[in-house]
């Protein structure tokens, strides 16, 4: 019987900064995953846009004034490119397509399951999050650019404070009820509705740190966030 795969949301920033896509990180994860793909452990790889989203999207904006869901559609295609890439450095190991609607049944004996964006009005933590429940999965690790949710903007505050757990109900209080394309929260807002309501967790934590990230895939103490509960 094959085990309840790994889900893990990769924030496109993660793999493509600014200052371009960040092929050592890429390496060190290829590397991290396929050692634990060895123990038998299956993974659900969601991937964002990135910087590579924002670059076009700011190129068509300053050409016109863009509709809200051509500035989807552009960030969409951007993570499946993204999708592509890890696909690829997964290429032996990975089902051999990149999954973009995760209502569809999909079988796969592959350890690796490569997902991108689906269409306007859900972000990639969405079909983390819908993945998840088609797979039987309860957690979705969202890796990103911050090491935890704050209490109050870090970047702005020097006191902010690293939350190491809190409910639904109280983070979506911070990040709101509305999506909006190119967004940067920590886990969007639909997607926590949906997790809520489906009594999953989500855990919130640095991407870069693969040590770190280790022990959340083992349920080991981690540094980061757990969202859960109502």
């Amino acid at each position: 019987m094959r085990q309840t795969p790994i889900v893990i949301s990769i924030g496109g920033s993660i793999v493509v900064p600014k200052s371009g896509i960040d092929v050592p990180y890429l390496e060190a994860l290829r590397g991290m995953i396929l050692k634990e793909t060895k123990t038998g452990k299956r993974f659900i790889i969601v991937v964002g846009g990135g910087h590579t989203a924002r670059l076009y999207q700011q190129a068509a904006s300053a050409v016109i004034k863009l509709d809200p869901e051509d500035v989807d559609w552009i960030g969409i295609h951007a993570t499946r490119l993204n999708g592509h890439l890890l696909r690829a450095i997964f290429r032996d190991h990975a089902l051999h397509r990149v999954v973009k609607d995760p209502t569809k049944k999909v079988v796969w004996k592959q350890p690796i399951m490569v997902a991108a964006g689906w269409k306007p009005g859900w972000s990639t933590d969405y079909v983390a999050v819908r993945l998840a429940r088609r797979h039987g999965a309860k957690r979705i690790i969202n890796l990103t650019n911050i090491d935890a949710v704050y209490d109050k903007d870090p970047s702005r505050f020097d006191d902010a404070e690293p939350i190491e757990r809190i409910a639904w109900k109280d983070f979506r209080k911070i990040v709101g009820d509305k999506w909006s394309p190119g967004a940067n929260a920590p886990f969007d807002p639909i997607a926590s509705k949906l997790a809520q309501k489906w009594g999953m967790e989500a855990v919130i934590a640095a991407g870069h740190d693969l040590k770190n990230v280790k022990a959340i895939i083992d349920y080991k103490k981690f540094k980061g966030t757990l969202i859960d509960g109502e």
